[in-house]
């Protein structure tokens, strides 16, 4: 860009050519005067305190204050709210933890230590503590382990419910049949038809021919035949060597190797086999021993009531 300069005191016009060059190094001069400028104003505001640059640096130093102090009140207040979410947590943990207990028959789990009671009566107003940013993140963090605790034993109790479901899932403890009366109890007693003495190895179920029978637990079918002795019968595995057996049925409605539930229909009462009459004769062995049905049988309320009668 050429600049022409005409001035009646020069006898011939001059041309000033502008350069991309000079525009720069104008522009560059011009910023180093405002930096030198700005350099200046600051030095002689701290060195004289000049009375309005002071104000100004108070004021932004002020309003950089506030807004540290409620960066941190904001923080405080959500580690606050935080920590009181935690608390509430603990407590319900702690309250279902009780109660799942109960139900698992098991240990409750350890509630958190308390101080000792006081002696002599306490009371007084309530003065919360303000507590600081490093004690309230150290509070979070000990409530955050106790959480992570809770959590530990809960499952430990869940594995105890699973454990006492399977359990009682697999011990002949529901009632074989519905019937009418109790028979001859376990032990010994008078063989209704020799007249003699004699060991009875189970329980007898007084109901009538073609009442409904089933497994007591869950199990798998390990024989169902003919036996000269106990007629129609089906022997059932629970494993561990704890096996039932239901006899003199009328009508065998499993297979051997078939997979049982509880309460599953196996037969039909009946009185076949060396029988006086329509019964349903229940054994329980364990590794080939007979025990007493009753002691499993009384863990159902319902044999409790029906042995009542």
């Amino acid at each position: 860009m050429q600049i022409i300069l005409v001035s009646r005191h020069w006898r011939t016009a001059r041309t000033i050519a502008i350069m991309p060059r000079h525009v720069l190094l104008a522009a560059t001069g011009f910023i180093a005067l405002v930096l030198a400028t700005s350099m200046l104003l600051s030095w002689l505001s701290v060195h004289w305190r000049l009375p309005l640059v002071e104000n100004l640096v108070q004021s932004l130093q002020q309003q950089e204050s506030r807004r540290i102090q409620d960066y941190v009140s904001n923080n405080l207040q959500l580690m606050a709210t935080r920590l009181g979410e935690l608390q509430g947590k603990v407590m319900q943990l702690d309250s279902l933890g009780q109660r799942i207990a109960g139900l698992a028959g098991g240990k409750p789990v350890a509630a958190p230590a308390q101080a000792p009671a006081a002696l002599a009566g306490e009371g007084g107003p309530f003065l919360p503590v303000n507590l600081t940013a490093d004690e309230l993140q150290r509070e979070i963090e000990r409530l955050a382990t106790a959480v992570d605790d809770r959590a530990a034993d809960l499952e430990a109790l869940e594995f105890q419910l699973l454990e006492k479901r399977v359990r009682d899932r697999l011990l002949p403890t529901m009632l074989p049949v519905k019937a009418t009366q109790l028979g001859s109890p376990f032990g010994v007693r008078a063989d209704p038809i020799v007249g003699v003495q004699a060991r009875h190895e189970g329980i007898d179920f007084v109901a009538p021919v073609g009442a409904k029978v089933v497994a007591a637990a869950d199990g798998v079918v390990l024989s169902a035949e003919f036996h000269p002795e106990f007629g129609n019968m089906v022997d059932i595995d629970h494993g561990d060597g704890l096996t039932s057996r239901y006899a003199h049925l009328s009508r065998i409605d499993v297979t051997p190797g078939r997979l049982l539930k509880r309460g599953e229909k196996i037969g039909l009462v009946g009185t076949t086999g060396r029988s006086t009459g329509p019964h349903l004769h229940f054994e329980v062995r364990m590794l080939g021993v007979a025990q007493n049905p009753a002691l499993f049988l009384r863990q159902n309320s319902e044999f409790a009531q029906f042995a009542q009668r």
